[in-house]
């Protein structure tokens, strides 16, 4: 299946929003949640960078901070 042309602005956003769970992984559990919580907010939003970092439609963006979010995780 062929990926969808997306403008800068698009991309833009898609990046913006991938690094909010680059970011949220990051920082660790600042809301307190629960440990069961915890491991299923970083599960989606590890998922969620999998996903955006198989994407082609990335043009000079920086992906490394995704595929470091993804190692993070799995320490």
């Amino acid at each position: 299946m062929n990926e969808m042309t997306y403008t800068p602005e698009e991309i833009a956003r898609h990046y913006s929003s991938t690094m909010d769970s680059v970011n949220l992984i990051l920082n660790g559990n600042v809301r307190n949640q629960s440990a069961t919580e915890w491991a299923d907010t970083v599960k989606r939003n590890k998922d969620h960078l999998e996903i955006m970092l198989a994407k082609d439609f990335w043009t000079t963006e920086d992906l490394t901070p995704f595929q470091n979010a993804i190692d993070f995780v799995a320490v």
